[in-house]
């Protein structure tokens, strides 16, 4: 039997028109053998959503410079829950103040990466919470 690759979507929510971190962490995930879908700029929470419904992806990374993570990422943690993918591991990365942590991780979020984290870091994250490593 097959092992299956683990699945990430990467998504920039909201009107962030900033990608180059999530395109190098997207290919940073494809080099470490993963299976990565890219949604492009200014998505709406619910089309994060149905994408990683659609793909049925086992990681949704939310990269944002916005801002606008407090007012966009509790809709895409509803959004998951309405479609009943829980179980959907959501990390976040980007420019999310130290004092917005603990409010995301509330939410259900389970990691967040700043700028700068090397992608090995990311990568034995997402494996130790799938138990893939």
């Amino acid at each position: 039997m097959a092992e299956k690759n683990i699945k990430v979507l990467i998504a920039k929510p909201g009107l962030d028109g900033h990608d180059r971190g999530a395109k190098v962490i997207a290919r940073g995930l494809k080099e470490a053998g993963m299976e990565v879908v890219y949604t492009g700029l200014r998505q709406a929470p619910e089309d994060i959503v149905n994408a990683a419904v659609q793909e049925d992806v086992d990681v949704i990374g939310l990269s944002i410079l916005s801002g606008a993570h407090r007012q966009l990422f509790p809709v895409i943690m509803e959004k998951l829950e309405e479609a009943g993918r829980e179980d959907v591991l959501v990390l976040a990365g980007g420019t999310i103040p130290d004092k917005d942590h603990d409010e995301l991780h509330d939410l259900g979020i389970k990691a967040i990466f700043q700028p700068g984290t090397p992608i090995e870091e990311i990568v034995d994250f997402i494996e130790s919470e799938l138990g893939a490593a």
